[in-house]
């Protein structure tokens, strides 16, 4: 691990302090340094608090290079949300190194963890175990076509309450329920109220949410941590709405 008080300290202590949390989500393949430098001004100028980088399919070699982008222009820290092992920087301050416990695909399970342990391992990266899960959003995603896995149904809160908690039984440092890039529907606050009342580990949500009003409902429901990227893509300007209604959820909501 990179730093003993690193990233994973600073979501622990958000989540116990009440504060929610706004990550930008960068998928390598739809930026250039045009466009990241408009992204990094919005975002400063917002306040957000992390960046995601990776995604389910990275055809391009950019993710070093806008990792570095990051690093070089701003304070904010940069995650590695990776689609697979190879979506590596060691200029990253940390790596959610993801197990897809929602689906029944031993690879995506422990099978390319095995395969890329001795590379992961000497990166130098701050690691943070992440029990990830694909809940149902209403369309096919990459995530889902990948994965081999089907989603968790999107009314189905106990498997989704279950799956949490035998993630964070097994030891995982964070859970992820994502409904993937380009959802129709995001993931329901009855869900998302019954695995955060469920789970001490600090709660990620993604996948779908287009508007402020759902990002701090969300907020309000359980989440520490809301995820955005296609609606950024579409239109980045969202960023600053985005982030007031995540962090106008008041403390201990």
């Amino acid at each position: 691990m990179k730093k003993d008080n690193g990233i994973y300290h600073s979501l622990t202590t958000r989540k116990q302090q009440g504060k929610k949390s706004f990550a930008v989500l960068i998928d390598p393949d739809k930026v250039n340094e045009g466009s990241m430098e408009q992204l990094i001004k919005l975002a400063v100028d917002a306040k957000i608090d992390y960046f995601l980088v990776g995604g389910s399919l990275v055809v391009s070699d950019y993710i070093d290079e806008c990792v570095q982008y990051i690093k070089h222009n701003c304070d904010i820290p940069a995650i590695l949300f990776p689609g697979s092992p190879s979506q590596i920087s060691k200029h990253a301050d940390a790596l959610l190194y993801l197990s897809l416990i929602s689906g029944r695909n031993a690879d995506l399970l422990i099978g390319q963890h095995v395969v890329s342990a001795a590379v992961i391992k000497q990166s130098g990266l701050e690691i943070m175990p992440t029990g990830y899960m694909v809940i149902d959003g209403g369309a096919p995603t990459t995530v889902s076509y990948i994965s081999n896995a089907a989603p968790i149904p999107a009314d189905k809160n106990e498997i989704a309450v279950c799956t949490a908690m035998a993630g964070e039984m097994l030891g995982m440092k964070l859970i992820y329920m994502d409904a993937g890039s380009g959802a129709r529907r995001p993931i329901a606050e009855t869900m998302i109220a019954k695995v955060a009342a469920a789970i001490e580990v600090p709660l990620i949500v993604g996948g779908g949410i287009l508007e402020p009003e759902k990002a701090y409902l969300n907020c309000k429901a359980g989440a520490d941590v809301i995820v955005i990227g296609n609606a950024i893509e579409k239109d980045s300007s969202l960023i600053a709405e985005m982030a007031a209604a995540i962090h106008s959820v008041p403390v201990n909501s």
